[in-house]
């Protein structure tokens, strides 16, 4: 995935001890994801969490961060670190589709790595075995920003576990960001 940024203290964090970035066994992904707002993810949080609850949720947010998940996570989403994603494809696409959902959408620090990465290994992964004619597409995205995006936006709104204090410190340094 060509244009990816990573500060070399995120190289170091991101590579195995045999110095090999984690990605390394995995194809390098084809597919280009859709990208969305946090703006738009908020909607969608507040039409799911609002007074027609029994309409079915027909989204799903992934969280690839890591061990760098501290302060809090958007209310809701599931974490997938991007690490050990790849071979969980098939079984996060079979619940997807039994739960109607219509479209993934992944995100990590910034979304300038991780994210993009496992959103476009999934959409590599619905392309090869969606039929393309099916009316009810699933979707991977990739919300813009990251979680770093998310808390310039709305802070600690609609975040379970939020830590002003560890926020107030991350958006203070570099992007941990890692590819």
């Amino acid at each position: 995935m060509p244009g990816l940024h990573a500060h070399e203290h995120c190289l170091k964090m991101a590579r195995r001890e045999d110095g090999t970035p984690w990605f390394s066994d995995f194809p390098e992904p084809v597919s280009s994801p859709k990208k969305t707002s946090p703006e738009t993810v908020a909607t969608l949080i507040r039409q799911r969490d609002g007074p027609d609850q029994e309409k079915p949720h027909d989204f799903l947010l992934i969280d690839n961060r890591r061990t760098d998940c501290i302060g809090g996570t958007i209310v809701g989403s599931l974490n997938l670190p991007a690490h050990s994603f790849y071979l969980s494809r098939k079984i996060l696409y079979d619940l997807c589709r039994q739960a109607s959902v219509k479209r993934i959408i992944f995100y990590c620090g910034s979304s300038n790595g991780r994210g993009p990465r496992c959103a476009a290994w999934m959409q590599d992964y619905i392309d090869s075995v969606q039929d393309p004619t099916e009316e009810a597409r699933l979707e991977a995205q990739v919300m813009t920003g990251g979680i770093r995006g998310w808390i310039k936006a709305y802070k600690g709104d609609m975040m379970e576990g939020y830590d002003e204090k560890v926020w107030q410190a991350q958006m203070n340094r570099p992007d941990e960001e890692t590819r």
